[in-house]
């Protein structure tokens, strides 16, 4: 089995569901900091919010406090986390119109 150094090739050869909810952040923080990963960054937002619903609703702000999060980073974040919004209210929507 290979080891995958980046959660991005996992991802690409096994699948999106095959990554646990560190390695999807990570792949949209993208790049770590000096001394720590994408994924330990990663981890550390997951340890602080507790899960992605934690994350959903916290103002920006919040993860300024996260050393290796910039504005790039976040906005990548806020941007998935309202994609996710739009497709849940759209399937809820579909399934109030049958």
């Amino acid at each position: 089995m290979k080891t995958w150094t980046h959660p991005g090739g996992k991802l690409r050869e096994l699948g999106a569901e095959s990554l646990t909810d560190t390695e999807l952040l990570a792949i949209l923080i993208s790049t770590g900091t000096k001394g720590k990963t994408a994924e330990e960054v990663a981890k550390e937002i997951l340890n602080k919010f507790s899960s992605f619903k934690g994350m959903a609703n916290q103002p920006l702000e919040k993860f300024l406090e996260i050393k290796g999060l910039g504005d790039v980073k976040i906005i990548r974040i806020a941007a998935a986390f309202e994609i996710a919004r739009r497709i849940v209210n759209q399937v809820l929507k579909e399934k109030e119109d049958v």
